[in-house]
C-alpha cells in the first residue's frame, strides 16, 4: 500500500473525492504517439478501491479501456528463454 505522498509523487495530477478518497492520474507516452492514462481511486487510508487504464490515440480519441481489478497488485515482465 502507498502513502499518499507517494501516490502524490507518482502522479503528479489528483482530485479529491467525497469521503476523503483521491482519484490519480498519470500519462504515459507510447513510442509510436499512443498515450496511456492511467486511473487510480483511493478510500481515505489510501487503499486502492479501483484502477484502469485508458488509451488515446495520436489524436486523442478514447480507443480503449482497460479496467484492473482490485486484487491485483502488480504487473510481472515475463523472461523467455533466448
Amino acid at each position: 500500500m502507498n502513502t499518499r505522498s507517494q501516490n502524490e509523487k507518482k502522479s503528479g495530477n489528483w482530485e479529491e473525492l467525497p469521503g476523503g478518497g483521491r482519484r490519480y492520474r498519470s500519462d504515459v507516452p507510447g513510442k509510436l504517439g499512443w498515450l496511456a492514462r492511467d486511473h487510480k481511486e483511493v478510500d481515505a487510508g489510501e487503499t486502492t478501491v479501483r484502477f484502469w487504464q485508458e488509451i488515446y490515440d495520436d489524436r486523442g480519441k478514447l480507443i480503449e479501456t482497460h479496467e484492473k481489478p482490485r486484487w491485483i497488485k502488480a504487473t510481472r515482465k515475463c523472461k523467455f528463454p533466448p
